[in-house]
């Protein structure tokens, strides 16, 4: 697996788990190239994805990415068929932790060893933007790349949301 998980942050603490399957990097447009990559093409990406312009993201790097699915919090009992009310996900900051993450159908989650921060890769950041009058044209690129740890840059017209990432190595079963 080649996935991101995406940590929302409310003041240091997360509620909400999505999932980028594949890394918004390739994929991503630049805020700079907005309206001759997305604009101009109907907000569909080069690389297929739409963009939704009253509520979009953007990541450490000033590029507009695909919006992350919600995370599966549930997991299937191969031998019994059965569903199971939780799934386990092997993640790492790409530093010294390594632990499994259980995220229950809930909403609720747990680390078997260390903390959050453990497990937060320290130079990813993300940020969701929101807003009627909320537009890419309105960053500061002078803003962008964004120092690991920070909080990303608020823009003009917007609501923010900023997300950690945690890498997931593969689910546990």
């Amino acid at each position: 697996m080649n996935m991101r998980l995406i940590i929302e942050y409310v003041t240091r603490y997360f509620f909400c788990l999505l999932l980028c399957r594949d890394d918004p990097g390739p994929r991503g447009v630049y805020l700079k190239d907005y309206d001759r990559r997305l604009g101009t093409n109907n907000n569909v990406a080069p690389a297929g994805w739409k963009f939704d312009p009253s509520d979009w993201w953007v990541e450490e790097h000033g590029l507009i990415m695909s919006t992350p699915d919600p995370l599966p919090r549930k997991s299937l009992d191969k031998d019994t068929k059965e569903i199971i009310p939780e799934k386990k996900y092997l993640v790492t900051g790409a530093r010294e932790v390594t632990t499994t993450l259980t995220v229950r159908e809930n909403g609720s989650w747990e680390l078997e060893k260390g903390t959050l921060y453990d497990v937060t890769h320290l130079p990813c950041r993300s940020a969701a933007y929101r807003g009627d009058t909320c537009a890419p044209n309105n960053a500061n690129l002078k803003n962008f790349p964004v120092k690991p740890g920070a909080e990303m840059p608020p823009i003009d017209g917007c609501s923010k949301q900023d997300y950690a990432v945690l890498f997931v190595l593969g689910e546990v079963v």
